[in-house]
């Protein structure tokens, strides 16, 4: 039996990585975060990239990566988003 649980993480695509181009900055955090639309038409969420910015060139609360990066969708939610890592900023 499928559970809600179990289809709601297949749509987020929880535990699986993709390669994303953020699209703006929420600077409100003292971090900051990179916020990109899911790949997944599925998917009812967005992407906030919230871990492992620290590997990227340069840190998001300054501006967007120059380049596409590699994520990882992590099981949590922060600001009604789907929450990523960075796991290569190639």
């Amino acid at each position: 039996m499928t559970s809600i649980r179990d289809m709601l993480g297949e749509s987020l695509g929880i535990g699986e990585r993709f390669h994303i181009e953020p699209r703006e900055l929420d600077i409100d955090r003292s971090e900051g975060y990179l916020v990109a639309s899911h790949p997944y038409d599925a998917s009812p969420m967005d992407i906030a990239v919230v871990e492992g910015c620290d590997r990227l060139a340069t840190p998001p609360e300054k501006q967007l990566p120059g380049e596409p990066i590699t994520i990882e969708i992590v099981g949590k939610i922060v600001d009604g988003m789907v929450a990523g890592r960075v796991v290569d900023a190639e």
